[in-house]
């Protein structure tokens, strides 16, 4: 599955903080998960996420010193997640 879009939390449409993405939006399902329901399907089926960005890197799930469940991409050559750098609604 691929992730194409982003939603980030109200106030933080500018934000680059991973915990700040509030929803993610799966290509194949056609509609928007709530980032801990991404982060709990991960942990269940690993690998099975990529956003879609070249090199398409994997989702990997997170948890926050807070506890917050988040998702992140797997490192790659940039400096910012490629998850950021998805469209956001």
């Amino acid at each position: 599955m691929k992730v194409t879009k982003i939603r980030m939390k109200s106030g933080c449409q500018e934000s680059d903080n991973l915990c700040e993405i509030d929803s993610i939006y799966l290509k194949e399902a056609g509609r928007f998960y709530k980032k801990e329901a991404i982060h709990d399907h991960l942990l269940k089926y690993p690998k099975s996420i990529c956003v879609n960005i070249y090199p398409y890197p994997l989702l990997q799930p997170a948890v926050s010193v807070q506890g917050e469940k988040y998702v992140r991409s797997t490192p790659d050559s940039t400096q910012k997640d490629n998850l950021l750098n998805l469209p956001r609604c």
